[in-house]
């Protein structure tokens, strides 16, 4: 059995210890916001904040996880409020959406480790594959996420 925190919840998986985080959140865990992209590694579909940093949860077996805390994008935010959601949302920056949960992961751990990133910064940590093409409208979202964030923005229709 492996013990660790998923949004804030004990959970306790009965699978093989080499099972993908990925497949324990969607199959054993119903949190299907988490997304299969390629399985490799490659794509960051999969991302969640695993401690703090970034992790691809296709990657990751749950055995090696014992004790930490995961967060995916169901825990980031119930109601889409999170500043990174609403800016992207507010820049009609989601296409597909196929992609979009990773892609807030990862800018949301940045956001919180660096509250006013560069376009250089966002560029290193984002690096998720968009089949739609959104990366000219990303970095800006995100830039205005950081802003949201700071307090120095709102977003018209969110909270207003």
């Amino acid at each position: 059995m492996t013990r660790f925190t998923v949004n804030d919840k004990p959970v306790e998986y009965k699978l093989d210890p080499r099972t993908p985080l990925l497949w324990a959140l969607r199959d054993a865990s119903n949190l299907t916001g988490t997304k299969y992209g390629c399985g490799t590694g490659a794509c960051g579909a999969c991302t969640v904040d695993i401690d703090g940093t970034p992790r691809l949860a296709c990657q990751e077996p749950i055995g090696a996880l014992e004790g930490t805390f995961v967060t995916t994008i169901e825990g980031l935010s119930e109601n889409r409020s999170h500043p990174v959601q609403q800016a992207l949302i507010a820049a009609n920056v989601p296409q597909c959406g196929y992609c979009i949960p990773g892609i807030v992961m990862a800018a949301s751990i940045l956001l919180r480790n660096n509250r006013s990133p560069s376009e250089a910064d966002i560029k290193e940590a984002v690096t998720n594959i968009c089949r739609c093409g959104i990366y000219p409208r990303l970095v800006s979202a995100i830039e205005h996420a950081a802003r949201i964030s700071r307090g120095e923005e709102n977003v018209p229709g969110f909270g207003e």
